[in-house]
């Protein structure tokens, strides 16, 4: 939790850079653009002063495409991280995309509940605890708590005194 919050927070500070270098860019952008349109109305004809515009403003248009771009990537990646940090109740009530082009889905992690119940289900004679823990890397009283929940909810049973067998 400590380190999703820790990623999380970097993520907006690179977020605020990113915002800040495009507030940089887009003000030497807007000078550029200005002096460009000076040089164009400097020129003799009005047809090389109107080429001259229209080639600033297509410069202009691109660089500014680039930074958009760039900041949606930015945001989207941002959004996925977001997303990963959803309990898996949330994910369950989430709508499918609409697009009927096929989506390639990630793999979804583990919980640890499951993770718990899946050493749980292959073992053959039942675990304990310590060996939950040693296996998973979680600690003691958050394996408890979720064998507590688990044997509540039928996916497991007590085949003894601390020895959890699958249901």
């Amino acid at each position: 939790m400590k380190n999703l919050k820790q990623d999380l927070q970097g993520v907006i500070r690179e977020f605020n850079a990113l915002t800040k270098k495009t507030k940089e860019l887009t003000t030497k952008l807007k000078k550029k653009a200005v002096d460009q349109l000076e040089k164009a109305q400097a020129a003799v004809t009005p047809e090389a002063a109107a080429q001259r515009t229209a080639e600033a403003l297509k410069s202009l248009t691109k660089t500014m495409g680039k930074i958009a771009k760039a900041v949606e990537k930015f945001e989207m990646e941002r959004g996925a991280k977001k997303a990963r940090a959803k309990t898996k109740a949330s994910a369950k009530t989430r709508k499918a995309p609409t697009k009927k082009t096929p989506v390639k889905k990630k793999a979804a992690k583990l919980t640890a509940t499951d993770q718990v119940v899946n050493i749980i289900k292959r073992s053959k004679k039942g675990v304990d605890v310590p060996t939950l823990i040693k296996k998973t890397g979680i600690e003691d009283k958050k394996i408890r708590n979720i064998l507590f929940r688990a044997s509540r909810q039928g996916k497991i049973k007590r085949a003894g005194r601390g020895i959890y067998a699958g249901a």
